[in-house]
């Protein structure tokens, strides 16, 4: 049977960089594909290019005939004043629906999702009604209401951006039922790993690392990394036996074969192409192995008492949250926070940071302690360069007590020379998350409190996060939705059940099994089991360090001299600009302000260069 959508040949650019190059990509009946890549790879871009919402530059989208495309954005936004019941009734109309049956429908699709009817609705329960605003919902409701808009038209293939991303874990199980049991077709973007293992009969990878643009794998996750470790293994071997023959060609050359016989010149072609597939070669393998350095600072802090928390309890809106209840926070302890939206995560969090009183009890922290809480609302203004928003004050930043240069700095969250000058405005959402992280990384801690970190990130990202928090000598308190983070990182998790109690667990798992025990479901941990086999089996393959070419160590003796001309080549062009003689002379302030700019780029180029040699050294 012919796919519902076949696109193939697609090409997107924004400027002169192509996000992706003649990518195919059909849809058939009862597709369930995850689709992932890098931060900045365009599965955003690719996400509306399939549901028609942009055009590609290049290549064609063909749809069945009759089939229709829903597509739900990563952002869920509705109209001041709109209810629930007014945004799935417009919906309704819209999809032509038979006007004695719109009650029904209504009722039957925001039931499903998990809204309740306003009559019976118990506002000390968190739960959203069919009478309430939409604009004024929780992330997750807003998400919930988005994609029950999308399906009361009944969608032959259905698109969803990053929807975890503002769901709780009951949320993401919701979901998980809906895609599996749904009679569409269906394209995930999503880095949520355990969400991929148990809905995804298909994979798709979107990065440039891929000869084609793309690696596409049958099965569910753990299938995909199996898949995808067999292609870099033959990638590996190409190269191997690409860069023997190019040196005995090059060996060849360097002996002067005069090319007056077509067999000569034919010879020399080829080897000038096989010079340039293994240039193409090794850019990509290099690509793959590309890795943000993330590292978490802590202080020296000897005591292991940390925080203590003593019969605390929180209110709000007439409801109880948790309490009284007692915490101890100690050294080495990762603690994850769990439960539905509204049971109090966020508000314990800000508790422990001291942003807000508990309504009885006590929280007494240790003398001197620094705590980092980083806000799940966090913003940046993305008015703002990269190289502004990294080091606000200078072209440096101070990590654990070594001045960094800003270029040295972005290369270790895989930004390039170019994004220095660009704002943020530009950069993708997970690129703006790494921001984020980069930023929290200058602040030495005891305590870490994180709410919601893993938005937005891809795989490779969180695979770093999550060593580096387990790495962390301090104490760490997590919220997250990502329950693959939650199982591999947390020690310990407490669980919040909405209805004012906490529950105490040895690990995620363990509250999973709970939740499914309690709701009489079977048990099964065959996600995290296999994606951890899986993981694993890559893991345990050798990596060995990348060493200098002969080439490269020439360059890399004299780059600290060159580093220095640089810097005082920047230096003169800033002193130039604030002559107050050039300031006055406007033909020669514009050639004074580009040559600082060129003097600018020079030494970011320069910082960069070095940070990518002295990373391959070890």
């Amino acid at each position: 049977m012919p796919p519902i959508l076949n696109a193939q040949g697609l090409t997107k650019a924004y400027g002169s960089a192509p996000l992706f190059r003649n990518v195919a990509f059909p849809i058939g009946e009862g597709d369930r594909i995850g689709l992932i890549g890098p931060n900045g790879s365009g599965k955003s871009t690719l996400m509306r290019v399939l549901a028609g919402v942009e055009p590609p530059d290049e290549g064609e989208i063909a749809i069945r005939k009759r089939a229709t495309v829903g597509y739900v954005e990563q952002n869920s936004v509705f109209a001041e004043g709109l209810s629930v019941r007014a945004v799935i009734t417009a919906a309704l109309v819209k999809a032509h629906c038979p006007e004695m049956e719109r009650d029904a429908r209504l009722f039957e699709t925001l039931g499903r999702a998990g809204f309740v009817d306003c009559a019976g609705k118990d506002e000390r329960s968190g739960l959203a009604g069919f009478d309430d605003e939409a604009a004024r919902l929780s992330g997750g409701w807003r998400k919930r209401l988005a994609i029950a808009e999308t399906l009361v038209a009944c969608p032959d293939v259905l698109l969803l951006d990053e929807p975890t991303n503002h769901l709780d874990l009951e949320g993401i199980e919701w979901l998980e039922g809906l895609v599996l049991q749904g009679g569409f077709a269906c394209v995930v973007v999503s880095h949520d790993r355990y969400f991929l293992e148990n809905v995804a009969t298909e994979m798709v990878e979107l990065n440039r690392v891929y000869a084609d643009g793309a690696l596409r794998v049958k099965g569910n996750y753990s299938k995909f990394l199996e898949g995808k470790e067999l292609y870099l293994e033959a990638q590996s071997k190409h190269q191997s036996a690409l860069k023997n023959r190019v040196t005995r060609e090059v060996e060849w050359l360097r002996r002067g074969p005069k090319a007056r016989t077509t067999k000569s010149k034919a010879r020399i072609d080829t080897a000038t192409e096989m010079i340039g597939q293994l240039r193409e070669v090794n850019a990509r393998i290099d690509s793959a192995a590309a890795r943000a350095n993330i590292g978490f600072a802590a202080t020296e802090r000897e005591t292991k008492r940390l925080i203590e928390a003593k019969h605390i309890s929180k209110t709000m809106g007439g409801r109880r949250l948790f309490g009284p209840m007692d915490l101890s926070i100690r050294a080495g302890m990762r603690l994850g926070l769990v439960g539905p939206n509204g049971s109090g995560k966020t508000t314990l969090l800000r508790m422990l940071a001291g942003l807000l009183p508990p309504d009885a009890g006590t929280i007494k922290p240790a003398q001197g302690l620094r705590v980092v809480y980083f806000d799940q609302n966090r913003t940046l203004d993305e008015k703002l360069t990269l190289r502004r928003a990294l080091a606000p004050d200078s072209d440096a930043v101070v990590y654990q007590d070594r001045v960094i240069h800003v270029a040295s700095w972005a290369a270790r969250f895989l930004f390039t020379g170019e994004q220095l000058n660009q704002p943020l405005e530009r950069l993708s959402g997970g690129e703006r998350a790494r921001v984020l992280i980069a930023k929290l990384m200058l602040q030495s801690a005891d305590v870490l409190l994180l709410d919601e970190p893993t938005n937005d990130l891809d795989i490779p990202t969180l695979e770093i996060l999550e060593e580096s928090l387990m790495e962390f000598p301090g104490a760490l308190i997590l919220v997250t939705h990502d329950r693959y983070l939650l199982d591999r990182v947390s020690t310990t998790v407490l669980g919040l059940d909405a209805k004012g109690g906490a529950e105490r667990f040895a690990d995620y798992s363990q509250w999973e099994q709970w939740q499914q025990e309690s709701a009489g479901q079977p048990v099964s941990k065959s996600a995290s089991q296999q994606i951890s086999e899986s993981a694993s089996q890559s893991e345990s393959r050798p990596k060995g360090k990348k060493k200098l070419s002969y080439l490269e160590a020439r360059e890399y003796e004299t780059i600290e001299q060159r580093v220095e001309s640089g810097e005082a080549r920047l230096h003169a062009a800033r002193e130039a600009v604030e002559d107050p003689a050039v300031a006055t002379d406007a033909e020669a302030l514009m050639k004074a302000v580009a040559e600082l700019d060129a003097a600018q780029a020079a030494a970011d180029q320069l910082y960069a260069r070095w940070a990518e040699l002295s990373e391959k050294l070890g």
